[in-house]
């Protein structure tokens, strides 16, 4: 029976002007509304949970890139070359040069609002991460990085009067006209009703798709949104295959109310060997002979996650499935000179570093691809921006540790005073009848029975982490997509209502809607790609081959994804 006479989504619209609307408010978007604003524009910045405690950003606990040449002599370009070489050949080199010379920048913009980089000797301090050719990596505390970035990104919007900021506002569409982005049209989770934004450019920064796997380090909004409105506007996406797992996330024991991915600081500060069941060491084994383990890391995170996987399958895994982290070796005090009260909550869980190991296992952390942008950050539909995780590109098959909050600062300006300057030369695109198809849709809700939307969330997960995880086979990838295509038929093409003001089960319907598309667009891309390359790997088709130097795109046509191939990028030259 239809709802529609009890859906708040039926009734009249509510209606918002802006200049600029900035989908998301994790760092990258927040960054992107001040520099909006800076620039003179009106911004709306609309977040589906709380402004500036969703996203990825929050969650970070660790250290961002940046050639900042404090301690140690540096330059962009020796952090473009060590980001290009992680990319193995596929990162679009304008958008990686943009992170790496603009990165300084953004990082002492952040200084002088009182961010708290670590600092010795009055110098902002850094460590060495894996990949980079010397210590590149700032932080504020190793374990607070992120909530401190959020927390100053915050203050500084909370004197930003020209944005407004808007929670709790689920996007359903981008709206276009005459090949312009125009708007959106929004769900207002707590009263459910249909909102229309008027914007003279959009920027999407809804991060990336790593909740849409079993195991990972994402907040749960993190399940690709952003990919499956950029590509209904008709945007195109770029590297979707390319997933990357972190391969120390915690395992076993329980660990209550703490980061899954909280054992890489340890790592950097005091050192930690990696065993296997037989407590032997290692990682040099899936190295060449040259390289030595000083207890820190040997492998980039793609490598680690093969070698941990590579050992469990040999049967030499952990109980729990993964390989230990042990910390055994390191004096007790010197832990707790380092991470003291961290050691304090670790106890609480029954977890003492210095009598035993933790196990770990790879976990989702990062999507590399996403949504496809010139130099401007802008999509090849007019006025529609991306930057943060949500853009594609910039780290080809494989991130540079560090570089993601780096990103997040460098493009969320860049696509920000980019919208603005649009917004504020063009004239609006908009009518109601951009909203169109979006409200037909919200009024096609039914209350009918419908399956188990919770289940099919589980469902989803579960074949994305054991048939589009980190190690790949064309079988594994077929009934991966199939298993989509019959999750996508059961959900079926009209949402599904419970009919009161916060309608989860809607909601459930929204998410599920994107996150089947985007799957989707992993899984057939993965399948296309017959090497093994970065954080890519198929088991079938072990080696990299050079005739696949080449980035996938995916885009949607007539409800249909289409699959392209283009060179990589090599333009530098940005205006």
């Amino acid at each position: 029976m239809s709802s529609s006479e009890n859906n708040a989504a039926t009734d009249q619209p509510m209606h918002l002007d802006t200049d600029v609307l900035v989908i998301g408010s994790g760092a990258a978007g927040m960054y992107a509304a001040l520099e909006a604003a800076r620039a003179g524009a009106s911004v709306i910045l609309a977040e589906r949970s709380l402004i500036g405690r969703g996203g990825a950003t929050v969650m970070a606990q660790m250290t961002v890139a940046a050639a900042l040449a404090e301690q140690t002599p540096d330059h962009w370009e020796h952090h473009l070359s060590d980001t290009l070489a992680a990319g193995r050949g596929l990162c679009d080199e304008g958008l990686a040069a943009l992170l790496c010379e603009d990165g300084p920048r953004r990082l002492r913009e952040m200084d002088d609002w009182k961010v708290g980089w670590a600092r010795e000797d009055g110098h902002i301090k850094q460590a060495q991460a894996p990949g980079h050719d010397r210590p590149r990596c700032a932080y504020v505390d190793f374990l607070s990085t992120g909530p401190a970035v959020s927390r100053a990104l915050r203050s500084r919007l909370n004197s930003a009067g020209a944005v407004r900021r808007i929670g709790e506002l689920l996007i359903v569409e981008i709206s276009v006209r005459d090949g312009q982005a125009c708007g959106a049209t929004a769900l207002h989770l707590t009263t459910g009703r249909a909102v229309t934004l008027a914007a003279k450019a959009v920027v999407i920064a809804t991060g990336g798709l790593t909740g849409l796997y079993r195991r990972n380090s994402a907040s749960s909004n993190m399940v690709g949104d952003g990919y499956a409105l950029a590509l209904r506007a008709g945007a195109e996406l770029i590297d979707m295959e390319f997933v990357q797992f972190f391969p120390i996330g915690h395992l076993a024991p329980r660990l209550v109310g703490m980061d899954p991915i909280m054992w890489d600081p340890f790592r950097y500060k005091l050192g930690g060997k990696l065993l296997n069941a037989e407590m032997r060491e290692f990682e040099t084994d899936y190295v060449d002979q040259d390289s030595r383990s000083d207890g820190r890391y040997v492998l980039t995170r793609d490598l680690a996650t093969y070698a941990i996987t590579k050992e469990v399958e040999a049967g030499r895994g952990s109980p729990a499935g993964g390989a230990y982290l042990s910390f055994q070796h390191v004096p007790e005090a010197e832990m707790r000179s380092a991470f003291g009260p961290v050691v304090d909550r670790l106890a609480a869980n029954g977890i003492d570093l210095a009598s035993r190991p933790v196990e770990v296992a790879p976990i989702a952390h990062y999507h590399m691809g996403g949504i496809r942008v010139d130099s401007m950050l802008q999509t090849r539909v007019a006025g529609l921006y991306a930057c943060g995780e949500a853009v594609g590109g910039a780290n080809g098959a494989n991130r540079l540790s560090g570089n993601a909050i780096t990103e997040a600062f460098v493009f969320g300006a860049r696509a920000g005073r980019n919208a603005a300057q649009r917004a504020l030369q063009a004239s609006s695109h908009w009518e109601p009848q951009a909203a169109r198809p979006a409200l037909d849709l919200l009024r096609s809700t039914e209350r009918r029975d419908a399956p188990n939307l919770a289940a099919i969330v589980v469902e989803l997960k579960a074949l994305m982490a054991d048939g589009v995880g980190p190690f790949r086979t064309a079988d594994k990838l077929r009934l991966a997509a199939q298993a989509i295509a019959r999750l996508k038929t059961e959900i079926g093409q009209s949402p599904v209502s419970s009919a009161t003001p916060f309608d989860t089960v809607l909601v459930d319907w929204l998410d599920l809607r994107n996150m089947l598309l985007v799957a989707q667009s992993v899984t057939l891309a993965a399948l296309a790609r017959t090497e093994s390359r970065g954080a890519h790997q198929r088991e079938d088709h072990p080696a990299l081959d050079e005739t696949w130097s080449v980035n996938q795109t995916v885009s949607l046509s007539g409800g249909q994804l289409h699959l392209g191939r283009s060179p990589p990028s090599r333009q530098r030259t940005l205006p």
